[in-house]
């Protein structure tokens, strides 16, 4: 949240424990992905190498920021999944934010995330999946990537870009042989 001068104080070291940023670390559990909205602020470093090193030792397999963190050089080497806005060297009471709940809704990157939501990231992004929708979502991306294996392999071969991307109706029973060969 913006900073307050009445809730939340300027010495980051004084009582670390009032410290709130520190407390979603202390639920980790190993595989955890923590999700942070720090309102897009390119200015405010939410975990630095120390605190990074702690989640890691944790078993904790991701960040995601909608923000920064500081000390990149450093978390890098952790071999944990990195998903930010950006780097800075200022740590978060240098700045306008404050850590102001854990464990609940917030938004990140726009998108409401909810405490148990799934967190698929890679490469390319972030997705959240809600767990109900979790069965659903998977059947319709195993069917996605299934069929752009397929279309992937036909247009490797000169395949008609307008037969197999998006798969059309008329490539639809090709590729139903090719999935029905591939299973045995």
């Amino acid at each position: 949240m913006p900073k307050r001068e009445d809730i939340y104080g300027e010495d980051e070291y004084a009582e670390p424990e009032k410290q709130l940023h520190r407390h979603v670390l202390y639920h980790v559990q190993a595989g955890d992905i923590v999700v942070v909205d720090a309102r897009g602020d390119l200015t405010s470093g939410i975990f630095g190498d120390m605190m990074l090193t702690y989640f890691k030792g944790r078993g904790g397999a991701g960040i995601v920021i909608d923000g920064c963190i500081r000390d990149y050089p450093k978390a890098r080497k952790l071999d944990l999944g990195l998903w930010l806005r950006g780097v800075t060297p200022n740590y978060h009471t240098q700045t306008n934010l404050m850590p102001f709940a854990v464990n609940g809704p917030i938004a990140c990157g726009g998108t409401l995330v909810m405490p148990g939501d799934i967190v698929v990231a890679d490469d390319d992004g972030v997705c959240v999946v809600p767990v109900a929708m979790a069965e659903a979502v998977l059947a319709k991306a195993s069917e996605h990537v299934e069929w752009e294996d397929f279309s992937r392999l036909r247009l490797s071969q000169g395949g008609d870009l307008r037969r197999y991307y998006p798969l059309s109706q008329e490539a639809w029973p090709e590729y139903e042989a090719w999935r029905a060969e591939q299973a045995r």
